[in-house]
This record gives structure tokens, sequence and C-alpha cells, in this order.
């Protein structure tokens, strides 16, 4: 039972493997749909249009500022593993417009890391093996070991910092307000992605 289980799954992961972009690829996508007023997934509304056209200015806006220290540039580039990075993500999703760029830009800095992009809603068993407390939480990297071809490690939707900060504000409050939704992109551009980078360091084990 155990190897049939496993079996599937590592299909599924294959198969959001073989429908994978680039991140470049996102990006023009995401600049594209911006442009025409689209947005992927499943829920074509306006709001999401919008959040797709505001995430194009942040993707934008990482790509050209995000800064990496350079310890932290070493580390990764003394990390002697091999490994794909799939992120699960869509283009109006607020997190992944402030942490894909972060992962992108670590995984450039060293050649054993490929990072490769998937759309939530077009990978639905994708994305429920990878669930954040039951739910489709995105951005969600899946790290992979191309030796083995396991799943190594995982990481999101959010740095730590920012997972705690949104589990107190709703343990207090219940639901997450507009209010508070501004606030946590407040913290994004006040943070500049370190948090990012150190959780990605540490998931290297640099």
């Amino acid at each position: 039972m155990e190897i049939t289980h496993s079996k599937v799954k590592n299909e599924i992961i294959q198969k959001g493997l073989e429908r994978a972009m680039s991140y470049q690829d996102f990006r023009d996508l995401v600049k594209a749909l911006s442009k025409t007023g689209g947005t992927t997934g499943a829920a074509q509304t306006e709001d999401f249009v919008g959040y797709t056209k505001v995430n194009e200015s942040r993707m934008k806006r990482w790509d050209k500022t995000l800064k990496v220290s350079e310890t932290a540039t070493e580390a990764i580039q003394n990390f002697k593993g091999n490994q794909t990075w799939l992120v699960i993500a869509e283009s109006w999703c607020g997190d992944a417009a402030h942490v894909l760029p972060i992962i992108n830009k670590v995984s450039e800095l060293n050649e054993n890391i490929e990072l490769r992009v998937v759309l939530r809603d077009e990978n639905e068993a994708l994305m429920d093996m990878f669930l954040t407390n039951g739910g489709k939480s995105i951005p969600k990297m899946i790290v992979i070991d191309n030796t083995t071809g396991e799943v190594v490690n995982t990481f999101g939707p959010r740095p730590k910092v920012a997972t705690k900060f949104v589990a107190d504000y709703k343990a207090e409050h219940g639901v997450l307000t507009p209010e508070f939704k501004e606030s946590l992109q407040t913290w994004y551009n006040l943070d500049k992605g370190q948090s990012t980078i150190t959780d990605l360091l540490e998931l290297l084990g640099v």
C-alpha cells in the first residue's frame, strides 16, 4: 500500500515538473496579464485582476532592488547538493509577489539549484499534497533532491517571522482584516527580503 501511495505521489510531482515554467516565463506571464487586464487561476474576478497588476509592480521592484549580503552569497554558493525548487503560485498572490523574487535570486547564486514555477489551480493534486494547516496557501516551495528524486523539504507560504505575525493576529482577531493585510505588505517592504533569505539558508543547511 505504501509503495503504491509513494508511486502516485511521485507521478503527481513529476507531472507538476513537466507543466512547470521558468521564473522568467512566470514573470513574462504576469507582465502580459497585467497589461491585458487578466489573471491566472480559476477565479477570474476583478479583484484578482487588480492584484495581478499590483504584483507585477512588486516583483519588478524586488527583481531590481533585492540585495543579498556577501556572507549569504558565499553560503549559498557553498551548497553542494543538487536540487529543484518547485514553487506553486498564482499571479494574484500577494505573498508570492514578495517571496518568489527572493527565491529566484537565491537560486541564481548556485547552479545546482533549479527553480521551476507551477500554477496552483492547474495542479490541484500537487497542491493537495502540500497543504499548510489544511489550506491551499501559496507560494509553496517543494524541495526535490535531483539525485534521489525525493522531496526533502518545503518552504512557504511566508518566511517564519511573517508566519508568526499572521498567526498571532489570527489568534487575537479571528480573521485577517484589510488593515492587517496592508500592514503585512509594509512588513515585507521593510524586511527587504532578508527573512526569506535567512529561512532559505537554513533550508539549505549552510
